[in-house]
């Protein structure tokens, strides 16, 4: 049943049992009265315009998103005012029958003023409690959407921040082989044309797979070493349930990079990036440790806080990145996010 139906069955059975409730307690007292049963049916009809006149009304100004000290007096007068109409459509009768005793003791007159406006309160209450508790859902939901779609925003502006920096020294390079090596230059050329397609796809996904993370991470590790050779050395070491566990793209590829440049290239005798993946504590950990000496995350350039910003924009408190000082010579960072459930799933069925 939709809700228009549910609502004119409510107005229809609720001022029924009302009035008929009414109606009985009187037959009870006094004997059918033919005038009385008519005027209960025009009690009946009268009430329901009414009600719908307000909910018209409510609706047209849209009262349930005002706030409650404006929307409390407006509800309040409005029972008032339909309780005032109800008592003077019903003045004539009880003045026909009972003149004396209104005339005698006007306290009457205002018993049924508070009695139609209790019944008239009670209506409005319940219909403008019930929708201003869906309008305040209703808004937020959509300051969920918006915040949403202001976060996504966001997170596609950092991503679009990391491909420059990263084509610039990967170009950088290959371009140090095209005298000395065309073949080892073609192939950094297609290794290269792989990270950037990677990098173009990364633009429209808000995560990838580990495995998939990791060969764009082997393809830069890959062409680094042409262009530092000896000086570099790196080892990959990945457990096999975490390969299809999921995390945001080209952020392993931007902390590796980060490690090179601010760790293994400002070191003497060049140094070494090791990179781990474990599942733990129902969490996908990532640690890279690089040679370095670390210092603020300013000095990591956009890499490192792009890292925090976006694991923020994507998971919130629930993942995790922090840098240290493992030991002397040696930077630590670690990335930890939550394990998705169809990630998790996929993992199982593999």
């Amino acid at each position: 049943m939709n809700k228009q139906k549910l609502y004119w069955l409510c107005q229809i059975i609720g001022w029924s049992a009302i009035i008929v409730y009414e109606y009985f307690v009187y037959t009870l007292e006094t004997g059918f009265e033919v005038e009385v049963f008519y005027l209960s049916i025009l009690n009946i009809i009268l009430s329901i315009t009414l009600t719908h006149i307000y909910r018209l009304i409510i609706r047209r100004w849209n009262w349930v998103s005002l706030p409650l000290y404006r929307l409390i007096p407006r509800t309040v007068i409005s029972g008032l005012v339909l309780g005032l109409i109800m008592t003077l459509v019903n003045l004539p009768y009880d003045l026909a029958y009972a003149q004396e005793l209104i005339t005698s003791s006007p306290a009457i007159f205002w018993s049924n003023l508070l009695s139609w406006s209790k019944s008239m309160f009670i209506w409005i209450s319940s219909y403008t409690v019930y929708h201003y508790g869906e309008n305040s859902r209703t808004v937020q939901i959509e300051k969920i959407l918006l915040r949403s779609s202001m976060r996504e925003a966001e997170a596609k502006v950092l991503r679009s921040q990391l491909n420059p920096h990263f084509t610039f020294n990967a170009l950088n390079s290959i371009r140090a082989l095209i005298s000395e090596d065309p073949t080892r230059a073609i192939a950094g050329v297609t290794q290269l044309a792989n990270i950037l397609r990677n990098s173009l796809l990364a633009d429209r996904r808000k995560t990838v797979e580990l495995r998939e993370e990791m060969k764009t991470v082997e393809d830069y590790l890959a062409l680094e070493k042409i262009r530092y050779e000896d000086r570099l050395s790196f080892t990959i070491d990945l457990d096999p349930k975490t390969l299809y566990l999921h995390l945001p793209p080209m952020m392993l590829q931007t902390l590796v990079e980060n490690g090179i440049k601010h760790g293994v290239q400002k070191a003497r005798q060049g140094g070494f990036i090791a990179i781990v993946s474990v599942w733990k504590n129902e969490r996908l950990h990532i640690v890279i440790r690089n040679t370095g000496t670390l210092g603020s995350k300013e000095s990591g350039g956009l890499g490192l806080q792009n890292t925090e910003q976006r694991l923020e924009l994507i998971y919130g408190s629930d993942a995790q990145f922090s840098i240290d000082q493992e030991s002397e010579g040696v930077v630590r960072a670690e990335v930890m996010v939550p394990i998705q459930s169809e990630a998790l799933f996929k993992n199982f069925q593999r």
